[in-house]
């Protein structure tokens, strides 16, 4: 009878004095009956799932800039005033690029049958800069990684960099895709402003993922601005080997157009929908996904399911009349994918308000099966939160792990600023299959999935939105 008691004593005495005002300490924490409430409540509903059609098959792809991206905000702030919620648009400015014409072929290879030249699959980079109408033809020089380039750097000049680097599949199959997709993508972000400044005419990427289903994953290259864009593109994994086993035998040449425009920038806005808190309504609590996607397919997975899933969050405890203690606050997130101006703005117009920022969460790793909750916050923190993790046992999204580095990329200067940072953690082992893809579409989607999350990030929301317990914050960076 007495251990139980000692071993709760024994984890509360560990986890240290609050580093902010203990005066509510002594106060209950959230009701575990309300918290399973909200699970249930959100297993039984299928808005965010209606949400979700109404965005992608209803509007589709959402680049910013575009039409659909403003059809996207408009639609997200009705759906969101038809439930109540006090909404509001944060305006800013985001870019307008433009995929234009888009093709490639190998024309010479070893190997080469006359009178013939084989066609390549590929898919402009967001960021990239158009070749001349005709297009450019330049010999290959494929790299494996940025070291790879640097010491290739005398062969550079005048080249088509090719840099095909794999994706690991073991991280992705056991349950680190996300990490895998961070190492491989590095080529993708910063390799051809690197290729560029060594002197490639234009750089090609491997896609980022481990599907060989010879299908292009788009995504942003960067550019510094003291430096003119390369054309660039992503080709798929069955493209890039056969351009580097064919490099290993002798010259290949590749015939390239790409026709991207860059526009003025368009005025667009983040969505804001909020909660009130009562005694401690000057802190909130921030849930998010990012409302733009590419423009390839309809941005189910990337990140339809995300916004949708925090819609559906504070749709609920909405629609069951729970007043938390500290405000809660949802964000659809503008421009993610190609500039991440949405952050920008938001910290323009709130920074006044980043210390009251007691926790922040964003969901945007797809629509698999919840497993639990990833947080960046501390170790002590963590045990302060097993409560949340109760009711979200009997779905099997009852996990809760630390991360040591900040996690939503929306979320970045909030994280950055001490903010505790919070994303659901799903079954991500397929996502990648189809991110950046013309095949995120609506049918890749699980309903019963997608309200599993829903649960998650309502019983997190609410949670964090109405314990007594004040989180520590994060160590801040410049």
């Amino acid at each position: 009878m007495l251990r139980p008691l000692a071993l709760a004593l024994a984890v509360f005495l560990a986890a240290g004095p609050l580093s902010h005002s203990t005066a509510h300490a002594a106060e209950p924490l959230p009701d575990p009956a309300v918290l399973a409430q909200l699970r249930d409540a959100a297993l039984q509903s299928n808005w965010a799932f209606s949400r979700l059609t109404d965005l992608t098959e209803g509007i589709g792809g959402r680049l910013s800039g575009s039409p659909q991206a403003e059809a996207a905000v408009a639609q997200v702030a009705a759906a969101l005033r038809a439930e109540n919620l006090k909404v509001t648009l944060d305006p800013v400015m985001v870019p307008h690029w433009v995929r234009g014409e888009e093709r490639a072929e190998l024309t010479a290879y070893p190997g080469q049958v006359a009178g013939f030249s084989q066609h390549l699959v590929l898919t402009t980079l967001g960021g990239s800069s158009a070749t001349p109408p005709e297009g450019i033809s330049a010999q290959v020089l494929v790299v494996t990684s940025l070291e790879d380039l640097q010491r290739k750097a005398p062969d550079v000049p005048g080249k088509i960099v090719l840099f095909n680097v794999p994706f690991d599949v073991h991280l992705e199959e056991n349950g680190l895709a996300g990490r895998a997709y961070g190492q491989a993508a590095e080529g993708r972000f910063v390799g051809p402003a690197a290729a560029q400044r060594l002197g490639a005419v234009a750089a090609l990427v491997r896609s980022v993922t481990g599907a060989a289903y010879r299908l292009p994953h788009t995504g942003a290259t960067v550019t510094p601005k003291d430096q003119q864009a390369v054309p660039s593109a992503a080709i798929t994994i069955e493209d890039a080997e056969l351009i580097s086993r064919l490099a290993a035998r002798g010259p290949v040449t590749v015939h390239l157009v790409l026709t991207p425009q860059t526009l003025p920038d368009v005025a667009s806005a983040n969505v804001i929908a909020e909660i009130p808190g009562s005694d401690l309504k000057d802190e909130i609590v921030l849930v998010s996904g990012h409302l733009d996607s590419w423009d390839l397919a309809q941005g189910a997975l990337d990140d339809g399911a995300g916004v949708t899933a925090a819609m559906g969050a504070i749709q609920i405890i909405a629609k069951l009349h729970l007043k938390p203690r500290r405000t809660i606050r949802f964000v659809a997130w503008m421009n993610e994918e190609n500039g991440s101006r949405g952050m920008q703005g938001y910290t323009q117009a709130h920074r006044a308000e980043f210390e009251r920022h007691v926790a922040v969460i964003e969901s945007d790793l797809g629509a698999g099966r919840p497993l639990g909750i990833e947080g960046y916050l501390t170790a002590a923190d963590a045990k302060r939160l097993g409560p949340v993790t109760q009711p979200l046992r009997v779905i099997g999204a009852g996990i809760l792990t630390e991360r040591l580095q900040p996690l939503g990329s929306d979320l970045g200067d909030l994280e950055d600023a001490g903010a505790p940072g919070f994303e659901p953690l799903v079954d991500a082992r397929t996502y990648f299959d189809y991110h950046h893809t013309a095949a995120d579409t609506l049918d890749k989607i699980d309903p019963e999935n997608l309200r599993r999350q829903v649960a998650v990030l309502a019983v997190l929301t609410y949670y964090l939105a109405d314990t007594p317990l004040a989180l520590e914050r994060m160590a801040s960076r410049p």
